[in-house]
């Protein structure tokens, strides 16, 4: 019965569409999107969509990076069972740090004991909030979520425990601009997110940004700028009170605005991550390098120096050199 009503609904979409009916690539979405959709389109809207998709697709073989991974995120909205990743998802099964931060647990039993040597990973993935165009053509609003760990797996004395996990949500729009700047695309950015690591009373650290992304992308190449504004909060009337700001000098530290370069030379993805705060003087790089390992595992190692590698750690400047795997790029 379930097949039948496949085959008539995937008759419904073709019947219209005799100029698409040649088209293997749109013939193939409209079954796809049969067999995986929900009950939530309507035909005319399944029909838009898939024939929005392969204009694309048509005009994105040959286009940069980001480019070509939008379009392959967007060409698998109908599928039930795939999560789209938004930042890099890996796991360092050895972290090294010259300098860990001891200070930021005194008081506690168990923060001595702490290791340079942890694991750290991220898990990172977006949803889009809609099917078709919003405002303009490509452009798309989007929920998204990051966690990024640091495991203290290497110190046995004190049960291995996750010495920092940060949380951070987000809403963002996303569109093309008609901008091409020496040849290439640009795409803006506008979103809000928090920043939190979750914990109490000391040990609370979290922020709440508005910010904008200007990126810009020819080829293998990418650039982006990335300024924010802190959404501001009340002073604390007490150390440990539950309410106010946790960490009112934050900006002196993490900056007001972050740039990334990312390099795709066949099958290696070089990246660069900067901030500064020219007020302070105070920083934080790093560069990173995926490279083919095995199937769709890639190797990731990275190094980084300054300040704000996570929210605990945002007013402790130290080095770190990490390696593990990635399961996806930057591109």
């Amino acid at each position: 019965m379930k097949s039948i009503t496949q085959f008539c609904l995937f008759t419904l979409l073709t019947t219209p569409a005799l100029t698409y009916a040649s088209d293997d690539d749109y013939e193939a979405c409209l079954l796809n999107a049969v067999k995986n959709q929900s009950g939530e389109l309507t035909v005319n809207q399944i029909r838009s969509r898939c024939k929005s998709i392969v204009t694309h697709s048509k005009t994105v073989k040959d286009q940069p990076m980001i480019t070509q991974r939008l379009q392959s995120e967007r060409e698998t909205s109908f599928e039930p069972f795939v999560i789209t990743p938004h930042r890099m998802n890996y796991f360092l099964p050895l972290s090294i740090t010259d300098s860990i931060n001891h200070e930021a647990y005194k008081g506690t039993e168990w923060g001595n004991h702490f290791k340079n040597a942890e694991a750290e990973f991220q898990i990172s993935f977006k949803t889009p909030l809609n099917y078709d165009d919003l405002l303009i053509d490509g452009d798309g609003l989007f929920l998204a979520f990051t966690l990024n760990s640091y495991w203290q797996v290497y110190a046995s004395g004190v049960s291995r425990p996750f010495r920092e996990t940060n949380y951070r949500p987000e809403m963002f729009y996303l569109a093309p601009t008609p901008w091409t700047p020496f040849g290439g695309n640009t795409w803006a950015t506008l979103g809000i997110e928090h920043q939190s690591n979750g914990r109490t009373q000391g040990l609370s650290r979290s922020w709440n940004r508005v910010y904008t992304d200007f990126i810009f992308e020819k080829g293998n190449f990418a650039f982006s700028f990335r300024p924010w504004w802190r959404i501001p909060e009340d002073k604390k009337k007490e150390p440990l009170s539950p309410s106010g700001d946790d960490n009112p000098d934050i900006e002196d530290y993490m900056g007001h605005y972050q740039v990334g370069v990312v390099y795709k030379w066949d099958d290696y993805e070089f990246s660069f991550t900067g901030r500064e705060n020219f007020a302070s003087h105070k920083g934080y790089g790093e560069i990173g390098l995926t490279f083919p390992l095995w199937g769709k595992l890639r190797g990731y190692t990275k190094y980084s120096t300054g300040y704000g590698e996570n929210l605990v750690d945002y007013n402790h400047k130290q080095q770190r050199i990490g390696v593990g795997i990635a399961l996806t790029d930057i591109l």
